[in-house]
């Protein structure tokens, strides 16, 4: 019996949104952003060497499409990821719902595109009225809270972490995203208290259309450095309707949600959860691909390339994280059985060459493994969802249409 495999490399766009002018990282458009293709132009000019050195070697992706998908998006050429002209099985999706956030990117994918947009905290300092601050003190009973402003997480924790231990105040700060996030100490304030606070005050935000309260518990001191731990956990608003991974429970297919995207839909038709640092995950998939049981749906998500990289715009590490996916994807490629489909797609765009800190609003590739489109073509990203059923014979709910 068949078994699909969906695989989200988060934030690995590759430029080409027709509505990418609409939105912006500080005052500057994320027209002509393009995550993959200006990686590989850094690398090709030698400007990413850090960690690495050379033009970006990605032979599995490229061997998939990877070059074909930028070029179908775009029109340019990556350096070093040239065009494959027999074999690969590609396309190229866009985004349509308003947004370029985890959520939204995962719903769309998943068969659910967003209906109406999320709501934000627009304001840079003092981006939480009194009203919200003094509900986070009485869930927390606490005496107040610290930060309440736009931040990169790393950067204010590093900013306040040792007044945050010694005051006992949680670091509250949120982005350009619908987001509040909850920075603690595992230890001087709790994880069990973090979590507690953030479960209590999601049901408030989730009314106010904000999409998510994220956890972000860290550890260290001053003196040795801060660290954040993986025990990040995101309290996420539910989908407004059934997605992809309900579709296939209801079908009978068991269901395994790999890394953040059981958050990401409140666990919605998922049998279980792995989560874990990339490297874990990975070897989690390679298990799961050696041992699963047929008739099963994995739908994955690997977080680094997007949080250690994209948002600090770290060209070299991003590049780097390319790299080792590459090669271990191509472990997980070898182990695949007969009847497997394996989709390595993305959900926004996060050029570490561009402005600001922010996602970009980018079309993502589909590089599918296993099956062979109608047509190496531009689709939205509901198409994705409705493939994956397709392939698995479970009826399409959402607006999709399959590509296979």
């Amino acid at each position: 019996m068949p078994r699909a495999v969906l695989i989200v490399m988060d934030s690995v766009g590759i430029g080409g949104a027709i509505d990418s002018h609409r939105y912006f990282n500080g005052l500057t458009s994320d027209k002509g952003a393009n995550t993959l293709l200006n990686i590989a132009k850094a690398c090709d000019s030698g400007i990413a060497n850090d960690g690495r050195s050379g033009p970006l070697n990605v032979p599995t992706l490229q061997s998939l499409g990877l070059g074909n998908s930028i070029s179908l998006s775009t029109g340019e050429v990556a350096p070093n990821i040239p065009i494959v002209e027999i074999g690969a099985a590609f396309a190229v999706a866009g985004p349509v719902s308003m947004g370029k956030d985890t959520i939204t990117g995962h719903w769309e994918l998943a068969g659910v595109p967003l209906e109406r947009d999320w709501y934000y905290f627009p304001d840079i300092e003092q981006s939480f009225d009194t009203e919200l601050v003094n509900l986070v003190c009485e869930l927390g009973k606490l005496d107040g809270i610290l930060g309440n402003c736009h931040a990169s997480g790393t950067k204010i924790v590093n900013e306040l972490g040792e007044e945050h231990c010694q005051s006992g105040q949680p670091i509250c700060y949120t982005s350009a995203d619908s987001v509040f996030q909850i920075a603690a100490h595992e230890n001087h304030f709790g994880l069990s208290r973090l979590y507690d606070l953030c479960h209590l005050l999601a049901p408030h935000l989730h009314k106010m259309n904000v999409g998510r309260v994220i956890a972000r518990p860290f550890t260290g001191n001053k003196k040795s450095g801060w660290l954040r731990t993986v025990n990040r956990r995101d309290y996420a608003v539910a989908p407004p309707k059934k997605v992809l991974s309900e579709w296939m429970q209801e079908g009978g297919v068991e269901t395994i949600a790999l890394g953040k995207v059981g958050d990401i839909f409140s666990m919605r038709g998922f049998d279980r959860l792995i989560k874990g640092e990339d490297v874990k995950l990975m070897e989690a998939l390679a298990s799961e691909i050696e041992t699963g049981s047929d008739n099963s749906f994995i739908f994955g998500n690997f977080v680094e390339f997007d949080t250690l990289y994209g948002h600090r715009r770290d060209i070299s590490g991003y590049a780097k994280a390319l790299e080792w996916f590459d090669t271990e994807i191509s472990k997980i490629i070898s182990k695949l059985r007969q009847d497997d489909l394996l989709i390595l797609t993305a959900d926004h765009g996060n050029d570490p060459t561009w402005n600001g800190s922010e996602h970009t609003r980018e079309n993502v590739p589909v590089l599918i493994v296993g099956a062979s489109p109608t047509i190496n073509q531009k689709v939205n990203f509901a198409d994705v969802a409705a493939t994956v059923a397709n392939f698995m014979s479970i009826p399409t709910i959402g607006p999709g249409k399959s590509i296979l």
